[in-house]
């Protein structure tokens, strides 16, 4: 199983290609030029995946900027949680406020909820929903192998930040006492910006948990 990082948008976010025995999911398409699209593509056709999945981990800007590129390129939706579904259906506004600009992005066909399970190759990952930077912000996590993407809920050091519009800091504090943290301290957390880090990590270091020590 591979997971593959690329990074693209004036906000530098983290998308991943995750692939396994040829088949592919594409988590947070961050690539918003032409070119970053096309290497996001080039990297697929290079390793001969077959794309199984297009996922969201939550609706912000800086997630969903390749949308159309790939539901265009693979006739399928993004799947993500039906809470953030104003966030899509906003996109352009959301871009304004940046001073970007952006087209509408496509309306999801399937929604995610707690516990529903996607397959790809020999790798199976559980869906687990962590609301509070947004309302829909979900995780994907591989048991069997130990890690999770998890958009931006944690961060190496950090959370993800709650002043956003619909973000709520209790809320996003209970998604990470329930959903991260009673995972094993060696079980790997790719985010939606920065570096990959551990759950034992951050329990340890990261001063936004002080209180879960």
């Amino acid at each position: 199983m591979t997971i593959h990082t690329f990074t693209y948008n004036p906000f530098q976010t983290n998308g991943y290609i995750c692939h396994d025995q040829g088949e592919a999911v594409v988590v947070d398409p961050s690539c918003h030029t032409p070119a970053e699209c096309e290497a996001v593509q080039r990297y697929l056709k290079e390793h001969d995946l077959t794309v199984r999945h297009l996922l969201l981990t939550h609706g912000h800007i800086d997630h969903i900027f390749g949308c159309q590129f790939f539901v265009d390129r693979y006739e399928q939706s993004f799947q993500m949680h039906r809470a953030d579904l104003p966030f899509l259906q906003h996109a352009p506004d959301q871009a304004t406020m940046f001073g970007l600009r952006m087209d509408p992005v496509p309306v999801p066909t399937r929604f995610l909820h707690e516990g529903d399970i996607l397959s790809f190759g020999n790798t199976t990952w559980t869906v687990r929903e962590a609301p509070g930077h947004s309302p829909g912000s979900v995780l994907f996590h591989d048991e069997a192998r130990g890690y999770v993407i998890a958009g931006d809920v944690l961060f190496q050091g950090s959370i993800g930040r709650t002043d956003l519009p619909m973000g709520d800091l209790p809320t996003l504090m209970r998604s990470i006492h329930d959903q991260l943290l009673t995972l094993d301290d060696d079980v790997a957390v790719y985010p939606g910006h920065g570096p990959h880090t551990t759950i034992g990590r951050e329990r340890r270091y990261n001063p936004f948990l002080n209180d879960e020590r």
